[in-house]
């Protein structure tokens, strides 16, 4: 692998910066919350366009229930991303894939056999609990050194 001046990297070097930017980047954003919101959608998506067959008999989990299925597996899936890439909007997405996994389960079988209700209800707690991390104050030493220089000579205020 080379660097953009043509230089050799080791590829140990460049696998661990890669996984520093993606742990800094996943730390900045709800991305657990976002993984189970994703995650929801795909039994909820499965499920009722699956024909499985165990043994001879044919088992056909597809009803007219396959159009709200899908538009609720997409929905999570967008919401999903969303939790990624614009974590400002964690309430808003947390609440939408709280309703949308209480809307599963009616219309999508027991939204994905209970695997994507369980999931989505996750995702969508994490997301609303989720608080963006705390950004470092300046120094508060110029402060404190202020303080110590002021009049009357003692900075406890007493004299």
């Amino acid at each position: 692998m080379t660097s953009f001046f043509g230089r050799h990297r080791p590829t140990r070097a460049t696998a661990a910066h890669a996984r520093f930017r993606f742990r800094t980047w996943r730390g900045e954003r709800p991305f657990w919350a976002g993984l189970f919101t994703f995650k929801a959608a795909l039994p909820i998506l499965y499920w009722p366009y699956a024909n499985l067959d165990p043994g001879a008999l044919p088992l056909a989990l597809s009803t007219t229930s396959g159009a709200g299925s899908l538009v609720i597996g997409v929905l999570l899936m967008t919401l999903g991303v969303t939790l990624w890439y614009s974590p400002h909007l964690r309430f808003f997405a947390g609440i939408a894939t709280l309703v949308l996994a209480l809307v599963s389960f009616p219309v999508a079988n027991f939204g994905g056999l209970f695997l994507g209700l369980f999931s989505a209800l996750i995702g969508g707690s994490l997301a609303c609990s989720w608080m963006p991390p705390d950004v470092p104050e300046p120094s508060t030493a110029a402060a404190t050194h202020v303080s110590a220089a002021a009049p009357g000579g003692d900075s406890t205020g007493g004299s």
